[in-house]
């Protein structure tokens, strides 16, 4: 790209705001962004490339003042090429005078061998304490609620075990399929995509203990013991699912991305146990999707049955953060229906980010990561250890659904713009899931 083209590029899926008055604002904000960023062009694994790029920053840092020259990559690569890259950057473009920084985005690996292979390699360049994993789902405000409202609550905070709860869900549905990207998608499949990282993130930061502090190892310390505690999944606590068309949207097999004949899930619910004394024997209800009826990703905290005697066929409390779309936690409970009689009626308390907090813009979350990392806050970032732990939990299942141990399974199907395979509804009850208008 010339840098002309570059600048246009860059700017393209920028929103411009909805008021007026801030769009000539905002589209000066734009210019000095475009000012300030170049681009230089190179082969991944020729030396000449990073070199260029040296050059280049050297110039940019002329005009510093003082000594300290700090640096941040960012591989927003294709996975095959990062150990290439982060060599290629430590040996040629690494600051002699400041802080260096590298950040990663996933896929780490595919399975734990490909994820150890390639964190060894990094590490030979790069040390732990230079190196930021990203997973944005760490960065969104729901997510780095859960600390604050788990342990700064005692009435949550008690409630938070295997006596009161009787199970959990973790959902992120998309209400659109692969969409040409069908052949990157196939590679991976819906659970090294969603599941082995942003579901399983958001799972280790509910469920973890009380960290000593808000430091990043004590955070990241917790996370880790919690997920030591999760045994690999089984094969009889998965269901799996892809897409075909419907209502004229075509099917996954029929993206031309896609291999022919491809058993890759696009759909895939997975229940994990956690053998601690807090949580033993809770089941935590994984789904996730694509082409389904919606697009929201939540976390559903489901309550025990109240003890009968006075009450028949009373709803079950529950407990929801919505993640995404607008961002809300509301408590499912019940009260007494105005009025003469005594009967009970489900409610819910509502927090609605948008009603309540009308006047506060929340950051993007790769916004808050980046401002983390140049920070050097690794709170909200990927340790080596919880990788390598995550990894444990999958690898067994993927290799069975991959043929590797032995018959793959083959998916159900489920059409476009459903809620997914047919007996999903009886996949959560087997784990004692009741749905609220039960009753």
């Amino acid at each position: 790209m010339n840098p002309e083209e570059f600048h246009e590029r860059e700017v393209s899926y920028i929103k411009p705001p909805k008021e007026e008055q801030e769009v000539a604002d905002h589209d000066k904000k734009l210019e000095e962004f475009q000012k300030i960023s170049t681009y230089v062009a190179g082969a991944y694994d020729e030396d000449s490339g990073f070199q260029a790029l040296e050059s280049h920053l050297k110039e940019i840092e002329d005009g510093y003042e003082g000594d300290e020259k700090n640096r941040v990559f960012y591989m927003a690569l294709p996975p095959s090429v990062f150990t290439t890259v982060a060599k290629g950057l430590k040996k040629n473009n690494y600051s002699a005078s400041g802080v260096n920084r590298i950040i990663i985005e996933k896929p780490f690996g595919k399975d734990l061998e490909s994820c150890r292979e390639m964190m060894q390699a990094l590490k030979k360049e790069w040390t732990e304490d230079e190196t930021f994993r990203i997973d944005h789902y760490l960065g969104k405000e729901m997510v780095k609620n859960l600390l604050v409202m788990r342990f700064g609550n005692v009435f949550f905070d008690s409630s938070f075990n295997k006596n009161s709860i009787s199970n959990v869900q973790i959902t992120f549905k998309e209400d659109i399929g692969t969409e040409g990207r069908g052949g990157y998608f196939d590679e991976f499949g819906i659970i090294r995509d969603i599941q082995q990282n942003h579901l399983l993130q958001a799972l280790s930061v509910l469920t973890m203990e009380r960290p000593v502090s808000f430091s990043a190892e004590d955070i990241r310390d917790e996370k880790v013991k919690v997920l030591r505690a999760v045994p690999p999944i089984k094969k009889e606590d998965v269901l799996l699912g892809q897409y075909v068309g419907a209502d004229g949207k075509p099917g996954y097999l029929e993206d031309d991305t896609v291999p022919k004949g491809s058993n890759c899930p696009t759909f895939a619910a997975t229940v994990l146990y956690i053998n601690n004394p807090r949580w033993e024997g809770v089941p935590f209800i994984m789904k996730a999707g694509k082409a389904l009826n919606e697009a929201k990703v939540e976390i559903r905290i489901q309550y025990k049955d109240v003890t009968g005697g006075i009450f028949e066929n009373i709803p079950r409390n529950e407990l929801v953060i919505r993640i995404q779309p607008s961002e809300a936690i509301y408590l499912k409970m019940n009260t007494k229906t105005p009025g003469l009689a005594t009967r009970a009626m489900p409610t819910e308390l509502d927090l609605t980010y948008k009603r309540r907090f009308s006047d506060t813009a929340i950051p993007e979350a790769y916004e808050a990561l980046i401002l983390d990392a140049f920070k050097g806050d690794h709170s909200n970032f990927v340790r080596d250890d919880e990788l390598d732990t995550a990894w444990k939990i999958f690898t067994p299942i993927l290799h069975w659904i991959e043929g590797k141990s032995g018959e793959a399974p083959k998916p159900e199907s489920y059409p476009y713009g459903s809620r997914g395979p047919a007996n999903i509804d009886d996949f959560a009850e087997k784990y004692g899931f009741k749905r609220s208008n039960q009753g």
